[in-house]
């Protein structure tokens, strides 16, 4: 079991609570299928991802974008339960979905990214580590059902 201080029960609370989640989710999503391009393999139903411009433009990218953003509010709420909280989703990912797990760990950097830049000098190294631990806890618990 994790454990959290009130400081970074707060700092992970205010970091969701100021979130464009339409703008957010797409852009961390679009990041990471053109900085890594081999994850675009899941997402062949949705439709044209030729190019980074096609990517960035791709409706269903940014819709899925937004779904795993608002995905996270499950952990923000239930932080120390997390685990128990995506079992469903690890299941779900890992046997009928087939994501290699360590897909959902270059998406939370792409996510990290996209936030500092939102947030930009209130990102300080603490709010920084702060997230990452959180996200670290999120990619453990969604690649649980792998191990």
């Amino acid at each position: 079991m994790v454990e959290w201080t009130e400081k970074e029960r707060t700092t992970i609370a205010n970091i969701f609570a100021n979130l464009n989640y339409e703008d957010v989710g797409p852009k961390a999503l679009c990041r990471c299928l053109i900085v890594y391009p081999w994850t675009q393999r899941y997402f062949g139903a949705f439709g044209n991802l030729y190019n980074a411009e096609a990517i960035m433009s791709n409706p269903n990218i940014a819709a899925h974008g937004i779904t795993v953003l608002h995905g996270l509010d499950r952990a923000v709420k239930n932080m120390d339960n997390i685990k128990a909280t995506y079992a469903e989703l690890s299941v779900l990912h890992s046997e009928k979905l087939h994501v290699d797990p360590d897909n959902f760990k270059l998406l939370s950097d792409c996510l990290t990214i996209v936030i500092a830049a939102k947030l930009g000098k209130d990102f300080t190294a603490d709010t920084q580590a702060t997230f990452q631990k959180f996200l670290a806890v999120v990619v453990s618990a969604l690649g649980r059902q792998y191990h």
